[in-house]
């Protein structure tokens, strides 16, 4: 039976922040990026917690930069922070700090997801506008951070979708990611049993095609990302988790390295 998630009522009706458990203030994850054969960049996220309008969040923050030779011909400095609501499971602040071989972007979006309505300051520009949201909604990433808790390993089905409603670039974007089914996975860590998950994505310049990315997330109670494979319109990008502390649950291994 097909399952599609819909952030609005799930969120609602069943809380599903803060019962599933599935992070805790404290965890990080860093990850090795590839692109083709060289090593191009690293990525960490990290969890904290925060106040924002009097309300308890967490505090995501999203950081990559590019390194060896990379960072000499086309620097990248990233940094990307998200205020999810503790209570209530939804994006109330993103803000979106980039500098990618000198194009730079410093944006921060609030949401007021009750009113239905996004304000997007644009500091490069100097200018504030104002956006109606089609349903409750998550940015780039709350979004990833709403499906870990969302996913229900003892009851998903190989061909499940789970659908969204993501609020990027200063439009609403129905975000959807199609489950294909289990695979055991070698680590860095240890050998692991993983949950693979297609997103669907824009095929244009960046991508080659609408199911050019997929991911492996440990199926267990954590669900973190261990490996992500992209087919570019340009070569390949390939990325896993290389370190990880502060799991809210125990990170099970079928074999251990």
């Amino acid at each position: 039976m097909r399952i599609i998630f819909s952030v609005m009522f799930i969120l609602i009706q069943m809380n599903t922040l803060a019962q599933a458990q599935a992070f805790k203030e404290g965890e990080v994850l860093k990850f090795k990026i590839k692109y083709g054969w060289f090593k191009a960049s690293e990525a960490t996220l990290s969890v904290a917690q925060s106040e924002l309008r009097g309300k308890p969040m967490y505090h995501i923050v999203g950081e990559g930069r590019s390194t060896g030779m990379l960072d000499v011909f086309f620097k990248v400095r990233n940094r990307y922070e998200s205020y999810v609501g503790i209570n209530d499971g939804f994006s109330h602040r993103f803000i979106r700090k980039t500098s990618e071989g000198g194009h730079i972007k410093n944006k921060m979006i609030d949401f007021y997801q009750d009113e239905k309505r996004a304000v997007v300051n644009n500091f490069k520009h100097d200018t504030v506008s104002e956006h109606t949201l089609e349903t409750y909604a998550q940015d780039m990433i709350s979004a990833y951070y709403h499906l870990r808790e969302i996913v229900d390993i003892n009851d998903i089905e190989q061909g499940d979708e789970f659908v969204l409603n993501m609020f990027f670039d200063e439009q609403n974007y129905p975000f959807k990611a199609k489950y294909i089914g289990d695979e055991i996975l070698k680590t860095s860590f240890g050998t692991v049993k993983t949950m693979v998950f297609k997103p669907y994505v824009q095929a244009d310049r960046v991508f080659k095609e609408q199911e050019s990315v997929t991911i492996w997330i440990s199926k267990d109670k954590n669900k973190i990302p261990l490996k992500v494979e992209a087919k570019l319109a340009v070569g390949s990008l390939n990325a896993h988790l290389f370190e990880y502390r502060g799991l809210a649950n125990p990170f099970n291994m079928i074999f251990e390295d």
